[in-house]
């Protein structure tokens, strides 16, 4: 049997991640993210010998993890990324990560858009030496729904309805994969993280600054200027007072690998 079509756009994905870079890279969310990382990484009663890091937009990030680890080391799907923390450029789905190397992985950020996600997790494990944790964060869940509305919206009156949005998965699934990749104690949690935004162009730059938007292999073409004020005007009319509340739910996930 063939393989199936990636879903995600390999090379897209990277640009994506390096135009964000170029721009200064939109760090709310991720810092959000990571910190969260970090306090629960303090909660664990030991000190790591090699770490390993995947998601990098801020450098400064190597810097805060030798907090907990002797070793920190980097992987980046962004080339530019990558290189600013002196780490790996590479696709987590297609890396190489060797075997038993590391007795901590942080992932924020960047494992929604992998285009194989249980065999990324297994190689993940396979690279983690024996009761080791594997922590992180991936956007999932409901989030971006006012954006889907406005586009949908802007799609039907168009008469042209197309894929336009990632995916989004769900808590109960990515525990499951990381169940099915040999973790064991999956735990995955919801922070739901409310944004207000004065217009539907607000929100897109965003996303651009975060690496976060459409790198779907099959993506629809643009619509043109019509279909953006569509789109924009749905969007302003989900508002209250002149913001639209958007959402964005960040699933964080813990996985230990078993003792023996």
């Amino acid at each position: 049997m063939s393989a199936p079509p990636d879903l995600f756009d390999r090379r897209l994905r990277g640009l994506r991640r390096d135009r964000a870079a170029r721009l200064g890279p939109e760090l709310f969310l991720h810092e959000r993210a990571f910190a969260e990382c970090l306090d629960r990484l303090a909660d664990v009663p030991r000190r790591f010998a090699s770490a390993l890091l995947i998601g990098i937009p801020d450098p400064a990030w190597v810097t805060r993890l030798y907090a907990f680890a002797d070793a920190v080391e980097t992987l980046d799907p962004g080339a530019l990324f990558a290189a600013a923390a002196g780490g790996a450029h590479a696709q987590e789905d297609d890396h190489d990560f060797g075997i038993a190397r590391f007795d901590l992985v942080v992932a924020v950020g960047t494992l929604d858009t992998v285009n194989r996600l249980g065999p990324a997790l297994q190689a993940i494990r396979r690279a983690m030496r024996r009761d080791s944790p594997f922590i992180g964060v991936a956007a999932g869940g409901d989030s971006l729904a006012a954006l889907r509305r406005a586009m949908l919206a802007a799609d039907r009156l168009t008469g042209a309805v197309a894929a336009r949005t990632h995916p989004r998965i769900e808590p109960s699934a990515l525990a499951g994969l990381l169940a099915a990749a040999g973790f064991v104690m999956p735990v995955v949690d919801v922070d739901r993280v409310t944004l207000r935004y004065a217009s539907l162009a607000a929100l897109v730059r965003d996303l651009r600054a975060m690496g976060a938007s459409n790198m779907l292999s099959q993506r629809a073409p643009p619509r043109g200027r019509a279909w953006a004020a569509l789109a924009g005007a749905a969007f302003a009319a989900d508002g209250v007072d002149g913001r639209t509340e958007e959402r964005v739910d960040l699933l964080h996930f813990l996985g230990w690998t078993p003792h023996d």
